[in-house]
């Protein structure tokens, strides 16, 4: 089985947790594509979504998808999205796709995370996947001098610009033990907008494509 075909098992596997009559949050990247082809099929059931990006957006709406914009929702049942990377306690490292920061309150609103990825994404600590940071310009090269003195190796990623106008820091050379304090020494510089790391509001269910089909963990 192709990586590609264990991204489609574990996004068809999360339309289970879809609820009639639901609003559903979904994120971002190649493996929320497959997710969102299954949701498709279920377009006349459900309410609509709040989408974490721009594509998403279009592809939902391509699919005859109602878009909601998160500011017209209280709450969601569940948001699926992926992840570039996921430990076993459920903390991830997101924003290979630069949607971070929508993704991020996506996620704070919904009741239920389920995370779907390829088995390639788990691992023991996270860091090998370099963590996207999302800067405000103008405070770019201060935010990449504090990631330093935090013990990464920040790289600007050229050509790159969110859906928020801002730009993104991909910080490699970490292995990062404590999640949740990382995360919040990184929020803590001023101009950073967001950091790819989803330890606060980690994954609730993770589904994992697998050769032998997907693999659930609640």
């Amino acid at each position: 089985m192709t990586q590609d075909e264990m991204k489609k098992a574990a996004g068809w596997a999360a339309l289970e947790y879809v609820e009639e009559g639901s609003i559903v949050g979904v994120g971002t990247g190649s493996t929320v594509n497959h997710f969102i082809d299954a949701l498709g099929t279920m377009s006349d059931k459900i309410k609509g979504a709040v989408s974490s990006s721009i594509a998403s957006t279009e592809k939902l709406e391509q699919l005859g998808i109602k878009v909601f914009d998160c500011n017209e929702v209280a709450s969601l049942s569940v948001y699926v999205d992926g992840a570039d990377e996921i430990n076993p306690a459920k903390d991830m490292i997101k924003g290979g796709g630069a949607a971070l920061t929508r993704e991020k309150i996506v996620a704070a609103i919904a009741e239920k995370f389920i995370c779907i990825v390829d088995g390639t994404k788990a691992v023991d600590v996270l860091g090998q996947f370099p963590l996207p940071v999302e800067v405000i310009p103008m405070a770019r090269s201060y935010v990449a001098r504090e990631l330093v003195r935090l013990g990464g190796d920040p790289v600007y990623r050229e050509g790159v610009v969110t859906d928020n106008g801002n730009v993104i820091l991909d910080v490699h050379g970490l292995a990062i033990d404590s999640p949740k304090q990382f995360e919040d020494q990184v929020n803590a510089l001023a101009g950073v907008v967001t950091v790819g790391l989803f330890a606060h509001r980690g994954a609730d269910v993770v589904i994992t494509g697998t050769p032998n089909g997907a693999k659930i963990e609640e």
